[in-house]
């Protein structure tokens, strides 16, 4: 069932199970950028989702802000169960991502950050890739539209698109594919995405070396590849447990990422300022990677 109308919004609604996509959110002390982020899962139609929004500001939750709780209603009202938790105290980026996945029990769920907005119809790309493909994972990388008119050319040509089945690739640094890494920078697949001269609906994966912000992925596929309970082996402050939990996936099912990207980083400073751990050098490094 997609998303009711307006129409039916005062009628009495189930909120229930049966949601093809988890939409898992962390939030943290962004209450601006959450309302933004969940207005944009409001312009989803298709497939049916739920949303499980966990928060670790330091005061009043995110979601309490008037505009993100206008938009949590919104929500509900069209018929997707939205699951407010808060998650304290802070143990890191990994421990968190752990916690929201171990909350999801549909077939995809999609991780996305709390300062990326979906264009309509994203969600409904994103799932469908993931099917076609059967690949661990598929991603957007969000966009930064203030960059449009900067053109990287040496940044982008690192693309290539996948010819053929999504395979698993080993991806480690200074290693074959890890230099894809700056496609994913200021507007670059925005530009791709232009130059290919794709049409609406139309969509290309390409090889990634690992996708930031917007990931779906296959979530017993993740599960089994170790999910993030690497958590434990670093400390709260770190950064890139995304990327090893993904170079799991990768290198068990293979990864692509979609071109267009329907996703846009709304450029807000970063929360994560502290980036002296980087965390594939502490999991990798320790063999933690490879345990499920």
């Amino acid at each position: 069932m997609g998303r009711r109308s307006s129409g039916q919004w005062a009628r009495p609604t189930d909120q229930r199970d049966g949601a093809a996509v988890d939409v898992l959110v962390p939030t943290c002390n962004r209450p601006a950028e959450l309302a933004v982020t969940l207005a944009g899962l409001a312009g989803q139609e298709d497939p049916a989702f739920a949303v499980v929004v966990s928060d670790q500001s330091a005061g009043q939750p995110a979601w309490e802000h008037p505009a993100a709780a206008a938009m949590v209603r919104v929500l509900q009202a069209q018929g997707r169960p939205v699951t407010l938790l808060r998650h304290l105290p802070r143990r890191g980026l990994a421990e968190h991502r752990q916690y929201l996945l171990e909350q999801s029990t549909a077939g995809q769920c999609l991780f996305l950050d709390d300062d990326v907005w979906l264009e309509p119809g994203a969600l409904d790309v994103l799932s469908r890739a993931l099917e076609e493909l059967g690949c661990g994972f598929v991603g957007m990388a969000p966009q930064g539209l203030s960059f449009l008119a900067d053109r990287r050319p040496d940044q982008t040509a690192p693309f290539e698109a996948w010819d053929g089945p999504v395979t698993p690739e080993r991806i480690r640094p200074e290693g074959p594919g890890f230099d894809r890494w700056p496609l994913h920078n200021a507007a670059n697949l925005s530009h791709l995405g232009a130059d290919l001269s794709l049409e609406p609906g139309e969509w290309v994966p390409y090889h990634v070396a690992w996708l930031g912000g917007c990931v779906l992925y296959r979530r017993q596929l993740l599960v089994d590849a170790g999910g993030f309970r690497f958590w434990s082996s670093l400390p709260a402050g770190h950064a890139g447990e995304d990327v090893v939990a993904q170079w799991q996936v990768m290198e068990r099912y293979g990864g692509a990422g979609i071109l267009p990207s329907g996703a846009v980083h709304l450029e807000s400073p970063t929360t994560v300022t502290d980036r002296r751990v980087e965390a594939y050098d502490v999991v990798l490094d320790r063999g933690s990677a490879q345990a499920p």
